[in-house]
């Protein structure tokens, strides 16, 4: 695959502008138009390839660097064939997993970020949401002065009072909460996904005084 500059999408926030210009590369994604017959032919509405060829030309290619969580996260953003589910409708698959894991990660129906295994468990309402959330993830392990690892049923009794919540990562099973000077990140996707509550894990960044003002 060939290298391309990046050019993060300006609805991103000016943090995630930096992560994606600074740290993502760019491969040429796969062409949907050369599929789009075959699958019309196998009874995708063409709505749903639309959808694929949207999501291609935006974030197709796209390598960023790992996620925290869920081994790291797609590889590459690149979408593939759309299956229909029985209960959620049609996905598509968002990029090839880093490793072998128990689960893929889609496309839903309305756009969103998520894991497809034993269940369909969106992750953000939106590819950006995902996004935001790699930049957060990044920013606040560059500056945080400790980190902590909650798991398992001690995610559930974070005592986030006081905190509020960060709208740009569009959270939905994941999502992360903003103190005073300190960011607080909550993965539920494997224990929905996988019905493991087990696998909750959350991880409290402290001591964020001079940085917080930029998550």
């Amino acid at each position: 695959m060939s290298l391309n500059q990046v050019d993060a999408p300006e609805e991103l926030t000016r943090r995630a502008r930096f992560f994606v210009s600074a740290h993502a590369l760019r491969f040429t994604s796969c062409d949907v138009d050369q599929s789009r017959k075959r699958w019309l032919g196998l009874g995708i509405p063409a709505t749903e390839i639309d959808r694929v060829t949207a999501y291609a030309r935006r974030w197709g290619g796209l390598a960023l660097p790992p996620a925290p969580r869920y081994d790291g996260g797609p590889r590459i953003l690149n979408p593939d064939i759309p299956e229909r589910t029985p209960a959620e409708g049609w996905l598509f698959e968002a990029g090839e997993p880093r490793t072998a894991v128990a689960y893929s990660f889609m496309i839903g129906p309305q756009g969103e970020f998520g894991l497809y295994g034993y269940r369909w468990a969106p992750l953000h309402s939106s590819v950006e949401g995902w996004v935001e959330s790699l930049a957060l993830a990044y920013h606040a392990s560059t500056h945080a002065k400790s980190i902590t690892k909650v798991t398992g049923q001690d995610v559930d009794a974070l005592p986030l009072a006081g905190y509020e919540t960060v709208p740009e990562v569009a959270g939905l099973a994941d999502n992360w909460w903003r103190g005073s000077d300190s960011l607080v990140a909550v993965y539920r996707g494997e224990a929905e996904c996988m019905s493991a509550p087990h696998c909750r894990v959350a991880y409290v960044y402290s001591g964020l005084e001079g940085a917080i003002m930029y998550a």
